[in-house]
């Protein structure tokens, strides 16, 4: 007995490891594909960057901690760099709101020419900050592949005629460049009205401060943040999953990823990667979609996202040939737009409430105000259908009419002029069928005829 318990044993763990082993085997996830990162620094060298700030002039404090930030910036992959200055090729006076040049264009290994070029500006003229920011969107091309990132460096505000907000809004719009960042060189306070519309703003007070502002910029420019999703119920727990989320740009509408909702190995909603930079709207992919207009993230956190989604299950059951790529009109209640053709006998999900419901037998079912709740299934039966077949003389005209007692006939149906027979499925009920001979000249050879039919019944009606 023990050595057959014993074999007995080891079969059955020889049985558990060749069938663990013969388990499909998921593939690692795919890794996200690398995203180049292009950085526009748009320098001011307008003539106040020739003030004092602390130990030296902003222009030279700028220009070294910008270069000491170019070269950690020129060992990392997936970036590209270029240099745009304004207010460094004409003096004031006279004002040149034109005075703005690309002096290093984006390319691989543009570092050292940007570290050369920012050695040898002299600050002169104006501040043209909106014509700079509209010149910049020729400055990233036309390529979609890339983050386009502006960091704005400057020591004042727009001091020609132009809307720098109204710019910044406008690349955002047609999606050239994300959110900008401005960093001010010892700026008012009062100021910050100014640029907050612009994009996001930083205030250095100190040479120290831009030092780290400029750390902070970059950080948050380069690192991608996580974020989860709660899909609320209607008793608002993250219970709902297994949809599809749609993020898009929120100024330019572009789609940026799609993410299926995920509960992890833990029961936790799982962690999805997004961009801090991009004002995101999402789309829950529900039945209704459900959108969640307008939201940021805030760099290096973890953020989390919440939406009403509850949702519970529909499914019209029907028996027989009839449900036969039958599908019904499922719309929310009060409107005529569809929102699904939903295959009879299978379930599918909606957002908790009430819906109308049209399904094409003959004759239609309308039904209203199908209530659906959550993480419950609502099932709508359908009667099966009987076989009508009708049997004609000839070829000829003839409709088919619902009878009820003391209402006016239904129509329901167009026999087909060109046959002597026809099938058709229909629900139990009474029905008149009206019939003339295409060859019958007057209209005293019209044929009447009464039947009724029940569910999984067989009738022929003679029209002779």
């Amino acid at each position: 007995m023990k050595i057959r318990y014993i074999l007995t044993i080891l079969f059955l763990y020889t049985y558990y490891i060749v069938q663990l082993n013969a388990q499909p085997q998921l593939p690692p996830p795919p890794k996200p594909k690398p995203v180049v990162s292009r950085i526009l620094f748009v320098f001011d060298a307008s003539n106040s960057m020739n003030g004092n700030w602390e130990k030296d002039k902003k222009i030279v404090v700028a220009r070294n901690i910008l270069i000491t930030l170019i070269d950690s910036l020129e060992k990392l992959d997936n970036i590209e760099l270029a240099l745009r200055v304004y207010g460094h090729q004409k003096p004031v006076p006279p004002q040149d709101c034109s005075d703005s040049k690309l002096e290093v264009p984006f390319a691989k290994g543009t570092a050292s020419k940007i570290r050369q070029k920012l050695r040898f500006i002299d600050p002169m003229g104006t501040t043209p900050i909106a014509g700079s920011l509209a010149l910049a969107a020729n400055d990233f091309g036309t390529s979609t592949e890339y983050r386009n990132i502006i960091i704005l460096i400057t020591d004042g505000i727009e001091a020609c005629d132009g809307d720098p907000c109204a710019v910044s809004r406008d690349l955002q719009a047609k999606g050239i460049a994300l959110r900008p960042f401005v960093i001010g060189i010892g700026l008012d306070e009062n100021f910050k009205e100014s640029f907050d519309c612009i994009g996001k703003y930083y205030n250095a007070k100190k040479e120290e401060q831009f030092k780290e502002v400029l750390n902070v910029v970059i950080s948050q420019a380069l690192n991608a943040t996580t974020a989860q999703v709660n899909l609320l119920d209607i008793y608002s727990k993250p219970t709902e999953t297994n949809v599809n989320m749609s993020f898009y740009d929120y100024y330019s509408g572009k789609l940026k990823q799609n993410y299926i909702h995920t509960i992890n190995h833990k029961g936790n909603p799982d962690t999805i990667i997004l961009d801090p930079l991009v004002t995101y709207r999402m789309t829950v992919q529900t039945l209704p979609p459900v959108t969640v207009d307008s939201f940021k993230l805030s760099a290096g956190k973890h953020n989390l996202i919440a939406a009403r989604v509850p949702q519970g299950y529909l499914i019209i059951k029907a028996e027989g040939a009839q449900t036969r790529n039958i599908n019904a009109i499922v719309r929310e209640q009060g409107t005529m737009k569809t929102l699904n053709y939903l295959d009879l006998n299978r379930l599918e999900k909606y957002i908790v409430g009430k819906y109308d419901l049209e399904i094409p037998v003959l004759p239609k079912i309308l039904l209203y105000n199908v209530d659906i709740k959550q993480s419950t299934t609502t099932t709508v039966q359908i009667p099966q259908a009987g076989l009508v077949t009708l049997l004609l003389t000839a070829p000829g005209i003839g409709s088919l009419y619902l009878r009820e007692k003391d209402k006016p006939l239904q129509w329901i149906y167009n026999l087909n002029t060109s046959l002597r027979s026809e099938t058709v499925y229909l629900q139990p009920g009474s029905y008149v069928v009206v019939f003339r001979a295409m060859n019958a000249k007057q209209t005293l050879y019209s044929i009447s005829r009464n039947f009724d039919v029940t569910s999984g019944s067989s009738k022929t009606v003679e029209l002779y």
